[in-house]
Order: C-alpha cells, then structure tokens, then sequence
C-alpha cells in the first residue's frame, strides 16, 4: 500500500507513524495511506520552516515574484495532473477539478505582481523637518488548514500569498485528499523556493492540535466547517497567533417574478448540484417570490436535475450523513419533488454516489434549512414579497454568499445594498470574487475580520510598520 509523506524542508519525510486511509469516491476502494503527523514531526516542520524564515524574509518582493511567475507557468504545465489527482481522490469529475485548480492558478497569477501590492505610503513634512513612511513587513511561520472539498484551489489561495509577502509556511490538508498537496510542493521547489518556505505536515485532529499550540507558528488560516473553524480561531489567539478562520455556509439564490426562468433553474442547477454540492458556494436554498414563480422554476429544474450526472460523495460516512438530513426533510414535512438517492443505477453502482434530490415548500423550522448539507439536495421555499425572501436570508446564521435572479436594476441594487452576505451575485449563482478582489463570508461563515486572497490577504500576512523620521541640517542642534 502506497504510504503518502509529509514534505519537510524540501523533500519527502516519511515518519513511523499512525495511518489514515485514503479511498477512491468512485469505487469505493482504498489507494492509499496517509501518516498521521505526530509531535516529533511537527517540530521538525516547524524547524525547518522558522530556519528558512530570516534569509526568505529578506528576499526582494521582486525576486520572490520571479519565483512565483516560475511557479504559475509549471502549474499551467501540470494543470491536467492536478486535475487528474483531485479527480481520483475528491472524486470531482475531471472538468470540475481541472476549472477548480485554475481558478487556483488565478490567484498566483494576480499573486506575481506582489511587489506593486506591497508598496506603502511616504508622507513628507507631517511636522517641521518630519517625514512619515509605512510598510509591511512578514508575520512569520503561517499555518494553513485546507478542507477535502479543493485539494488544489484552496491551498493555491493562501501559501503563494503568504510567501510573496515573505513568509514561510507549513499546510496541513485535508487527510482525505492529500496527494495534490504534496504535487503542488514539489512544483514549488522545481519553480526556486528555497528549502523550507512551503512544508506538508499531513494529519488528522491530533496533529492540527500540535500545530495551532505550537509556539514557533504566528499565523494560521483555516477553511472547514463552522463548528471546526470557531474552534480553531479561538484555540489559536488563545496561543497568540493571528488567525482567519472561514466556516459553513446556507447560500440562497432569491428568484424575482420577472427574472428569466429558464436562465435562472439552468444556472442554479449547476450552483447547487456540480462537484455534488460539497462546496462552501453551492446554492443549498432558493427563495422563490411567488407561487407562480416557484411552480415555473421547479417545473423547469426536474429535467435539467434529472440529466445532471453527480459526482460521488468524498466517504461513506458522508453519504450516510447526507441521507439522514433527506429523511429528516421528509419526516418535517418538506416535499421531495425529485428523489435520485435511490435510484437501482446509483445503488448497483460502487463508490460514495448519491442522486441528486429537490425539496419544495421547505420552511424555515426545518433541518434542512437550517444546517449546511454539504451534499446535492436543493431546498425551494416560497415567499410573497421581496422583503420577506431578504428577511429569511438575513436571519440565517451564516452569511457566505447569496444572489438574486431579476430584470429590475432597483431591486438588485436594493438587495445587494441591504443584504447579509459576505459576497452577492446578481443574475450569477455562485459569486465567488475574481482573483483581484478577496472572498469571504459574514456572521457565522467567518471568524476573522480579514478575508482570503486579494487585498485583505495582504493586510493578513504582513505587519504593518509605520516609521516617523527627523534629519536635522548639519551643524542645527
């Protein structure tokens, strides 16, 4: 059985350790073993990665992006291996994974203008003979934390960031998709970084506890669920380190009675059933304004349900998860217009498959409003008015992404004006922000005051500085 290492100051570590499997979603079968990183390995990560610190910290921001530009164009050349990598371990069909890495490869090539990006302000004669500067500066030994459902996008969206801005950096990804994880490290040495700037530290609970406690780490960012990522931003302060932690989400999809139907069941189909609904940005719950407009949009989505080909669930304990939350919808009362979950095709077939499912007139008491499913079910609930489909997305508990579907310029800019939401889309279903911007959530859906790539990211991984100098003319006292 093929063991899976760490990768400690630029090669592979493999340690007498503890093992996890690691399956196949689509059949079932395990392919491989995963080490379970204990103290002494952890310490050594840590090791090398504050050993690296003091000569990376003092690299030029335009060399560290000469790098970095090294680093996109070999994660252009390896894109259909990454792809291929997800694919056998997530279970994401091959598109699906191939678009998830590039919109990873999307931030490293906005990552690659870092010197521009950390460039500060000079304020001249703030006093008599006073000049006034800002910088930033590294933080130091920064810990990230990335979830099974992007293996490849997730940690291409923090440790290109925090090295361009002189950091070192230890990931610990999920340890049911590790491999990508370990690719991506290796490619990043093949590019020039140094010996010890990027490590793979692979575990389970017990190893991300010796890391958040671990004194020699100054930052940590973390991507998971809610529950988890509370846990690890109070955990981490309590240690002293700066963290951004990001949680669930519950993203509803508001349907105006003059939108455009077709356009609006086509896109929030794939929003809510594509990579099987295991993302943080999937539509889970669409607000329909109207009878009429929930009959005509649920009447116009079965088909296209129908002919979608889900992909499995990353385990079984997943799956089983996910079909307790479709019993309890039927159980309060919720109807389940389309069932695919026990469909004989998906129930002969090996693997974590599950069909896709559709609820109609599901209300707000319910379970599978309230929680995040993390699976391909899609909630339908019917409103009167534009006031009530806002209330019940800014009464929700997590506020990650939301849209609205409608022709009226008014009403768009009213509901992104007045929405709860960290990021909104407006005739798009899944507003996930464009590399130059930064993705984050509001309420429970993030536990930090920055959010992930672009400009917040920055403001993450540096310290600010801000120097006031006097230079007196020879010979005044």
């Amino acid at each position: 059985m093929h063991q899976i290492p760490h990768w400690v100051n630029g090669q592979t570590l493999t340690a007498k350790e503890s093992v996890l499997p690691v399956y196949s979603p689509a059949d079932g079968k395990i392919i491989a073993e995963v080490s379970v990183a204990a103290e002494a390995t952890v310490n050594q990560a840590v090791s090398a990665a504050n050993a690296a610190l003091s000569t990376w910290a003092l690299t030029t921001p335009s060399q560290r992006a000469s790098i970095l530009f090294r680093f996109k164009t070999l994660l252009d050349e390896h894109i259909d291996e990454l792809a291929a990598i997800v694919t056998r371990e997530h279970g994401k069909f091959l598109m699906e994974a191939k678009g998830s890495v590039q919109r990873g490869i999307d931030v490293v090539n906005q990552v690659c203008g870092m010197p521009q990006m950390l460039s500060g302000r000079y304020l001249a004669k703030v006093s008599t003979d006073i000049d006034s500067y800002s910088l930033r500066q590294p933080v130091g030994v920064c810990l990230g934390i990335t979830p099974f459902n992007f293996p490849a996008m997730i940690p291409l969206w923090m440790f290109p960031l925090a090295i361009a801005c002189g950091n070192t950096f230890i990931l610990k990804p999920s340890e049911k998709d590790p491999s990508c994880a370990l690719k991506l490290a290796e490619l990043a040495k093949e590019a020039g970084v140094p010996d010890g700037v990027v490590n793979v530290v692979n575990g389970d609970h017990t190893t991300v506890d010796l890391l958040l406690k671990h004194p020699g780490l100054q930052a940590v960012s973390f991507v998971g669920s809610s529950t988890v990522a509370e846990k690890i931003y109070h955990t981490a302060i309590t240690h002293h380190k700066r963290a951004q932690t990001f949680g669930g989400a519950k993203n509803h999809a508001v349907v105006m009675p003059d939108a455009d139907i077709k356009n609006a069941a086509d896109v929030i189909v794939q929003a809510a059933y594509g990579s099987s609904g295991e993302r943080c940005m999937a539509i889970s719950v669409v607000v329909a304004v109207g009878d009429h407009t929930a009959d005509k949009l649920v009447e116009a989505m079965q088909p296209l349900i129908q002919s979608f080909k889900v992909s499995p669930l990353i385990t079984e304990a997943h799956r089983e998860r996910v079909r307790d939350y479709i019993r309890s919808g039927k159980e309060e009362g919720a109807v389940l217009v389309l069932d695919q979950e026990t469909t004989a095709s998906l129930a002969e077939k090996p693997g974590f498959h599950l069909g896709a499912c559709l609820f109609d007139h599901v209300k707000s008491h319910m379970k599978i409003y309230r929680e995040e499913i993390f699976g391909p079910v899609l909630c339908v609930m019917r409103v009167n008015t534009k006031e009530e489909a806002i209330h019940l997305v800014n009464e929700h508990e997590y506020g990650n992404g939301t849209a609205i579907f409608t022709r009226d310029g008014y009403t768009a800019n009213w509901f992104a004006a007045n929405v709860q939401a960290g990021m909104v889309g407006i005739n798009v279903p899944v507003p996930v922000p464009v590399a130059q911007h930064s993705f984050g959530g509001w309420k429970r859906s993030s536990f930090s005051d920055t959010s992930m790539f672009g400009p917040d990211a920055i403001h993450f991984f540096t310290k600010l500085k801000t120097v006031t100098e006097r230079w007196m003319p020879e010979g005044v006292k």
